[in-house]
């Protein structure tokens, strides 16, 4: 089962805060799915999973982009 993380509706903050936190309170082997529409925060994410070698799908939509991945 892939948890999802919907941060398109954030407006309150950068969208990589919801994003970083379910990453870091995920359990080992866990699935995730984070849908964004923000290109800056998008890329900032890619970039965290890679020095992580952490690998992950991308996934674009209109204007949303989704990554999927395991912790």
């Amino acid at each position: 089962m892939m948890k999802t993380i919907d941060t398109t509706l954030q407006n309150k903050y950068s969208q990589l805060i919801p994003a970083i936190e379910a990453i870091c309170t995920a359990k080992p082997g866990e699935k995730l799915q984070i849908i964004m529409n923000e290109e800056a925060a998008f890329k900032d994410i890619k970039e965290y999973l890679s020095e992580k070698s952490i690998g992950f799908r991308e996934i674009y939509d209109e204007n949303k982009r989704t990554l999927q991945f395991k912790v």
